[in-house]
């Protein structure tokens, strides 16, 4: 099989990472942290380089690419432990195209693509505990007319977003809903994480809303899928830049007269942690081939990814954490908010936990042997 990357994948590769380089340092990181966790301008700036309408066609002002595009531009955000949220661009772009009626696409896919819009994804609530079939939120339709009512948790850049896209009990089946953050109805508590990012608790109260499909559970896992395949690239760049920091701190920190990576026993801890990152790498390869998969398929490969993944940005985070002693946890150093990046990562979308018992549940008679 050849994993080579075309001409066309490397250069954006190349031109993300140039603008990460040279647009989004450090400072500059921290300032957004500090003024909310979310930046418009960085999110248009995110825009200008195509990454929004990735999974958006050009007959709608998309770049008409694919999951492949999407990992190698997600792994060089991570490395820059960028805060805006494009996987939540992916996954509205790619729900929108593919399953919205035509006016709905007509009136927020160029939108998307350019920047001028956010969607995200507000599936989450508080009884659920990471399972996507479990929702309190209700819709009704009234002489034509939907209305939604309920709430959702740690929504990415809540009371930031343009829209949101609503997974809602209708007549007893799950079906996905487009809400506009300025609808009636709706109402906002955002927040700082733990990692810096923006976050919001969201609730409706009969707002008017689009629906979007009303297969609705078999597109919210699509859409998860999504989302998990972009954040195992994500980990895998931030990992790459975690490891990178850690070398270069061990080639500056001296003891007893040398530097500390001429120690044998953390040399071996090193190599563990690029052991663990190479393992991320090719499971996040292994979920992004997997995106177009039939869903039985796609969803075991979802499961396995998230869960190795997992594994090793605790692994990789704890061990640069230790190797940097004290330093590793200051607020002023840049190598504690790479740990903090995984950390959280490693909690979205379904935690390893969960995600090992879905590997479980889903071995059926392959008894654990990926097929």
């Amino acid at each position: 099989m050849d994993f080579d990357f075309s001409d066309d994948q490397e250069q954006l590769r190349d031109a993300v990472r140039k603008w990460v380089d040279k647009a989004y340092d450090f400072e500059r990181r921290r300032a957004a942290v500090k003024a909310g966790g979310f930046d418009r301008r960085t999110w248009e700036e995110i825009a200008g380089l195509g990454l929004a309408g990735l999974y958006i066609a050009e007959a709608d002002g998309g770049m008409g690419m694919g999951p492949v595009e999407a990992m190698v531009a997600m792994e060089e955000l991570g490395r820059g432990i960028v805060l805006e949220p494009l996987p939540q661009a992916l996954i509205s772009g790619a729900v929108i195209s593919s399953y919205a009626p035509q006016d709905v696409k007509d009136a927020w896919l160029g939108r998307i693509a350019s920047g001028e819009a956010m969607v995200v994804l507000a599936h989450q609530e508080r009884r659920a505990r990471h399972r996507l079939d479990v929702c309190d939120t209700r819709a009704t339709q009234k002489d034509g007319a939907w209305t939604i009512s309920g709430a959702k948790s740690i929504v990415p850049a809540g009371d930031q977003a343009d829209a949101f896209i609503v997974p809602a009990v209708a007549g007893g089946k799950l079906a996905l809903f487009l809400v506009e953050r300025s609808a009636v109805g709706v109402t906002t508590r955002g927040y700082v994480t733990q990692d810096g990012s923006r976050a919001a608790e969201v609730s409706f109260s009969q707002t008017p809303a689009v629906r979007i499909t009303e297969s609705g559970q078999a597109v919210l896992e699509h859409a998860v899928d999504i989302g998990i395949a972009a954040l195992c690239a994500e980990a895998v760049g931030t990992m790459d830049r975690t490891l990178a920091l850690t070398v270069e701190y061990m080639n500056t920190r001296k003891q007893f007269g040398v530097v500390i990576a001429s120690f044998q026993a953390l040399r071996h801890r090193v190599a563990d942690m690029k052991m663990q990152l190479e393992l991320a790498r090719s499971m996040s390869y292994y979920a992004t081939l997997k995106l177009n998969a039939p869903a039985d398929e796609r969803r075991r490969a979802m499961a396995r990814a998230k869960y190795q993944l997992g594994v090793s940005m605790r692994f990789v985070g704890q061990q640069s954490v230790q190797l940097h002693g004290g330093i590793g946890v200051t607020d002023e150093y840049v190598g504690s908010h790479y740990f903090k990046r995984l950390t959280q990562m490693e909690m979205t979308f379904g935690d390893t936990l969960h995600h090992l018992g879905e590997v479980s549940a889903r071995m059926q008679d392959t008894a654990g042997v990926f097929a």
